[in-house]
């Protein structure tokens, strides 16, 4: 190879007695795409194999060289400025024995630095778990883009970034500002980066992984970042920190970063320190608080205040002294959605504690108003279950459960809760009654047998953590439980089927919140018995084979086949919608109008499994079953609102009534590219399904121009409109505004707020994604005036749940099987393609299309029918806060669209009476049936 006498690029690799892994940074360089560079191996005076294994390298390449400090430095410091001093390259990169380079590295970085000029360029690290293999990116949002920034004062949350290895410099850059790492303190990095990045005139960013960090197992020797349980790695920190003070300082810039600078000791350096406060003794949180708190009193209020409620809450005991309670506050770090035990409320604010704080400080500090305590629905509310004491008895504990309610959410009743305990399968459910107690608290007992938790054939062996359910109206609120942090280690023997074959321990978890473990282990004969797990797993794999060959389509079609042979059974119907998503949509409303008729008609429905929509007394098949064949197989009448199995032919005697589940805006049938053109297989078994229709529900004659079209269907239709409109038609009525109240009263809507609807469509090849989900809710609710609730009901081929912190406004609409509930109670309705607005526009009420991704949509792979522009019966929006100006105008805006909105209507709802159910049952049952 030939090497050039200039390398383009020196990589600096630093190593100490680590001859094992030297190799693999070494070989991470040398393969880079940049082949004109230089390896500095600088050795801390290592004591193994690696002055051997360093020269070995350089005799293999002579793009490495060797170089060893005399004395070791017990630190990254001496060897990297070695390596400084040596370099012979224009540009310069370091890199630790432990990790390594990805391949496009180095010469990305430079061909940056060349396009740009800028001082220096820093590029995303990729952090590698050894344990677990997992990997995790290092401060992602600072490298979200590609970006020069003409000094730190231009983004000086980049001080975030304090390591040096993930950058690569102008050795001019260096050497003019003499740019090296002080010597005899750990944490080097970081004031080197701080000088760096407030000494550059500009710096560039990448938005890709240029450094591959390994972070070790615990159990190996811990390196200096991870040695926080040493008092020394504490000093050191505040040492490093104190030197970037006085740096910034000395350049004049403490006005313009001091605050920046903070926010990132706090959120950084400090909270990491926070974080395993309860793993620490008394004596060690005492001699932390009294090293650290000098320095705390000195950080700018404004660092503070963009700290989260917790941390702030956190450094504000210990700035106080306050140490036990610190300990116990420093639960919540890791799982902020904790409760504290106690709030108190003040004109309109909420605070830590049990009393309103004195001063306008601690105000500050112990403000928790961005939790909204007060404002959640049950479900969403805030609240912490914790163990204040365990007993034994026989096989089982005896806990005494404390649960805080610091939004008062629970009232003053007694409230039924149960404690839930799964390992391999189904839960372990325990009910038990918490009783009021002091002001926002509750107390009960619960007996939890841990005989009685199913472990399974062959038992379990691992940790579980119970939860704690509280439910109220149909509506659940789960949370953890925590265990006492000295809960001291309970074992014991367990039985299961008269063999001790475990052994469990119950204690307070290591880690996390400290919530209430229990620890199951085989012991004795059952251990053994574990090690047959894959025989019996091959076993298990056979049988699910047979079982599979006997319940195939193929299997259960030839027995319809035979079936079908038998007489019909005059008046059974098999009802169904959405594959058996519930009892909702078209068919729902038909079946309502047959009770109310009083018709001999004996309804079975099916369902995929999910059977909490159903009313009690009606009858239900499971979908796919062999009883789901034989219903099929013998009812005269089929009522669906999607498409029965095509498997299943119509037979003799079977009336079959497709109501469909909408409108629509984009292509179906015969008119959807993929079935147009692709095998003509798949368009014969869509006309065999659609030949099976004997009649066609229509809503309006668009729908027939469109749908009927498109599917190819000559059969006779019903102009009824939708069943299922009938109710929004009719909304005024008292059945239908009492059913509104209802719903707004479950979503627990403050009296006088409106209720914005968000139901957007899904996206084709993005199921279960939640990317149907395009409003920014945060900004949104940011924007919104106090009287919106926001209730998003997401389609249920995708998925969404409300963010923690947004709970007090939004609401999830998904536990509302039949979304004209929902539609009943909504003052507006947002939606993109969806065909809700079909039927919404029933009520009259404003329609608001968020479209950001239009172009995309109406470009992919089914298209559309219209053009939006064409058609919206309101505003088109693109953006968030143009939602929030509409809704913030929104009977102005009812009034600009109030001529589109009719020729909506009259385009869409032409056919919708308010009776449709009933001009549908007449139809399609006739008078046969009465």
């Amino acid at each position: 190879m030939t090497v050039s006498s200039t390398p383009d690029v020196s990589v600096v690799v630093i190593v100490y007695n680590d001859a094992d892994r030297l190799p693999r940074a070494v070989r991470s360089v040398l393969d880079q795409t940049l082949h004109n560079l230089e390896v500095i191996i600088a050795d801390d005076c290592s004591t193994d194999d690696t002055p051997e294994v360093a020269a070995r390298l350089a005799a293999e390449d002579p793009r490495v060289r060797y170089v060893c400090l005399e004395h070791n430095s017990g630190g990254c410091s001496g060897p990297r400025n070695k390596g400084i001093e040596v370099a012979r390259a224009p540009y310069l990169m370091f890199l630790d024995s432990d990790d390594e380079l990805p391949p496009h590295a180095c010469k990305s970085l430079l061909l940056n630095l060349e396009d740009t000029g800028a001082d220096f360029v820093t590029g995303e690290v990729e952090r590698i778990f050894e344990a677990t293999g997992k990997t995790g990116l290092w401060y992602p949002h600072l490298f979200a883009e590609r970006e020069v920034v003409a000094g730190i004062q231009d983004k000086p949350e980049m001080l975030f970034d304090a390591l040096s290895t993930n950058k690569m410099y102008r050795k001019e850059f260096v050497d003019r500002h003499e740019l090296r790492f002080p010597e005899g303190i750990h944490y080097e990095d970081h004031l080197f980066s701080a000088r760096a990045f407030c000494l550059a005139k500009s710096f560039a960013v990448v938005p890709w992984v240029v450094y591959r960090w390994y972070l070790a197992a615990e159990t190996e020797n811990l390196s200096i970042s991870n040695s926080r349980h040493k008092m020394q790695n504490v000093v050191d920190r505040l040492a490093v920190a104190r030197l970037v003070d006085e740096f910034i300082e000395s350049i004049g810039r403490t006005e313009t970063l001091k605050t920046a600078k903070d926010v990132k000791f706090l959120r950084h350096d400090f909270r990491l320190y926070l974080g395993d406060l309860t793993q620490r003794s008394a004596e060690w949180v005492a001699e932390f608080a009294a090293l650290t708190r000098p320095y705390l009193v000195t950080l700018a209020d404004e660092a503070y205040a963009q700290l989260s409620s917790n941390e702030r809450i956190c450094l504000y005991l210990l700035r106080e002294g306050r140490l036990a309670e610190l300990v116990e506050h420093a639960r919540v770090l890791s799982r902020p959605g904790l409760a504290p035990r106690h709030v108190s409320y003040d004109d309109g604010h909420a605070y830590w504690g049990d009393s309103v704080p004195e001063t306008d400080l601690a105000r500050m500090f112990l403000d928790v108003g961005e939790r909204h305590f007060t404002e959640r629905t049950f479900d969403a509310a805030i609240l912490r279950h914790e163990v204040e004491s365990v007993r034994p008895e026989g096989t089982a504990l005896r806990l005494t459960v404390r649960t805080f309610d610091p939004g008062r959410v629970l009232g003053h009743d007694a409230t039924d809760a149960r404690l839930n305990l799964a390992t391999t399968g189904s839960a372990l459910k325990t009910r038990f009654r918490l009783a009021p107690d002091v002001d926002g608290q509750f107390v009960g007992e619960v007996l939890l047998d841990l005989a009685k938790v199913p472990i399974g054939v062959n038992g379990f062996e691992g940790r579980r953590h119970p939860t704690v359910t509280l439910e109220r109206a149909g509506q659940l609120n789960t949370n953890l439980l925590l265990a006492p942090l000295d809960l001291k280690p309970l074992t014991r023997p367990m039985t299961y089927r008269r063999i001790e074959t475990h052994e469990l321990r119950v204690e307070v978890e290591a880690k996390d919140a400290g919530r209430f473990q229990i620890v199951w282990t085989r012991v004795g004969a059952f251990k053994e018995v574990s090690r047959l797990g894959p025989v019996q797993r091959q076993i298990k794999r056979r049988v699910k084979a047979v079982r599979k060959k006997i319940n195939s389509h193929e299997n259960k079609a030839s027995v319809y086949q035979a079936l079908s042979r038998l007489p019909v059974r005059k008046g059974l119907a098999l009802f169904e919608t959405v594959e058996g998503k519930g009892y909702l949509d078209n068919p729902r409303y038909i079946h309502e109008e047959l009770v109310r008729q009083g018709r001999p008609i004996d309804v079975v429905w099916s369902h995929n499994g999910d059977t909490s929509s159903f009313p009690e007394g009606v009858k239900l098949v499971r979908r796919g079953s062999w009883e789901y064949v034989r219903t099929m197989a013998r009812a005269q009448y089929w009522v669906d609102s999607h498409n029965l199995p095509s498997i299943y032919g119509k037979r003799k005697g079977n009336h079959y009534l497709q109501t469909w589940h909408g409108q629509t805006m984009k292509t179906v049938g015969f008119d959807v590219p993929a079935l147009r053109s692709g095998p003509a297989a798949g368009r014969e078994k869509h006309q065999h399904m659609v030949d099976r229709w004997d009649l066609l529900v229509s809503p309006s004659a668009e729908f027939e121009r469109t749908f009927v079209n498109a599917n190819n269907y000559k059969g006779p239709l019903v102009r009824s409109g939708y069943p299922r409109n009938d109710v929004l038609v009719r909304s005024d009525e008292p059945e239908q505004v009492a059913k509104a109240a209802e719903v707004r009263a479950r979503l627990e809507v403050p009296e006088g707020a409106r209720v914005l609807l968000y139901a957007p469509t899904f996206r084709d090849g993005e199921r279960s994604s939640g990317s149907s989900i395009r409003i920014d809710l945060e900004e949104l609710v940011e924007r919104l005036d106090d009287d919106w609730i926001v209730v998003v009901r997401a389609h249920y081929y995708d998925r969404f749940q409300v963010p923690r912190d947004l709970a007090h406004v939004v609401r999830n609409g998904a536990d509302f099987a039949d979304i004209n509930d929902l539609m009943l109670a909504a003052d507006v309705l947002v939606t993109d393609y969806s065909s809700l607005m079909f039927d919404y526009a029933n009520l009259n009420r404003p329609i608001l299309l968020y479209v950001d991704d239009y172009q995309a949509y109406k470009h992919g792979s089914r298209g559309t029918y219209y053009e939006l522009e064409d058609i919206a019966p309101g505003p088109i929006l693109v953006e968030t806060s143009e939602l929030a100006d509409a809704l913030a105008d929104i009977d102005d805006v009812r009034a600009e669209y109030a001529e589109r909105y009719a020729r909506f209507r009259e385009m869409f709802c032409s056919y919708e009476t308010g009776h449709a159910s009933k001009t549908v049952v007449d139809a399609f049952f006739g008078e046969d049936s009465q």
